[in-house]
Order: structure tokens, then C-alpha cells, then sequence
């Protein structure tokens, strides 16, 4: 059974239980066919962007596993704002049901460590 999107901040942040995709990430620009292993397609006006696994790419992914509803508000704010308080770049892709935040690849644990902190603390 699927449970109902949480959208108050509290639930949200309490319920994150981030979790750290092994692959590293790349964001890439594509004039052809959008790659078949892509994660995700932004079509913007200069061109088509996607993230796709690549050995040596510069992101890692943490899911964030609450179901956020898509009209919850702050969750990115808390989030991104914690890693900017370490200094660490995030870049947000909301899904259905989890955001996936982009990580610099050598700041992943730390940025895992923050997220579970956070967490926590609710």
C-alpha cells in the first residue's frame, strides 16, 4: 500500500531517511536522442540536458525516501540550506513520490552525515 504524501515540514524532515546511490552522476548536454540510462531529461532553451550514470562523474544522488507531497513546503529550503551551511553545492530533482539531491561526489558521506542529522533532529 502506497501511504499518502506527507506535506507538513516536521514529517517531512523526520520521515527523509536518505539513502546514497553507489553510481556517480554527470549532468550532460545532448543534441541526439536523450540516453536510453538516463535518471533525468530537462528540456531548457538552450538544449537538452540530462543526468546520467558515468564513471568519474562529479555527483553523487541521495534519495530522499518520505513521500513529499508536491505542494509540501520548505523541505528543499531545510535541506539545501543545511548543505549550504557546510559549504556543499546541492542541485534538487523533485520526483513523484522522493527529491533526489545532486552532491559533489567527494563531499557525498558528509552531505549524507548532514541529511541524517537533520533528520534526526525532528
Amino acid at each position: 500500500m502506497t501511504r499518502a504524501p506527507v506535506s507538513d515540514l516536521a514529517g517531512m524532515l523526520a520521515g527523509m531517511a536518505p539513502v546514497l546511490d553507489a553510481r556517480r552522476w554527470a549532468f550532460v548536454l545532448t543534441d541526439s536522442a536523450p540516453p536510453a540510462d538516463a535518471f533525468a531529461l530537462i528540456r531548457e532553451d538552450e538544449g537538452l540536458a540530462a543526468i546520467v550514470p558515468q564513471e568519474g562523474g562529479g555527483f553523487a544522488r541521495i534519495t530522499l525516501m518520505v513521500h513529499s507531497a508536491l505542494d509540501g513546503v520548505g523541505l528543499t529550503a531545510a535541506v539545501s540550506g543545511a548543505l549550504a551551511a557546510a559549504g556543499i553545492a546541492c542541485n534538487v530533482v523533485a520526483g513523484f513520490h522522493h527529491d533526489h539531491l545532486f552532491v559533489p561526489w567527494n563531499r557525498r558521506d558528509e552531505a549524507l552525515a548532514i541529511l541524517q542529522r537533520l533528520s534526526q533532529s525532528r
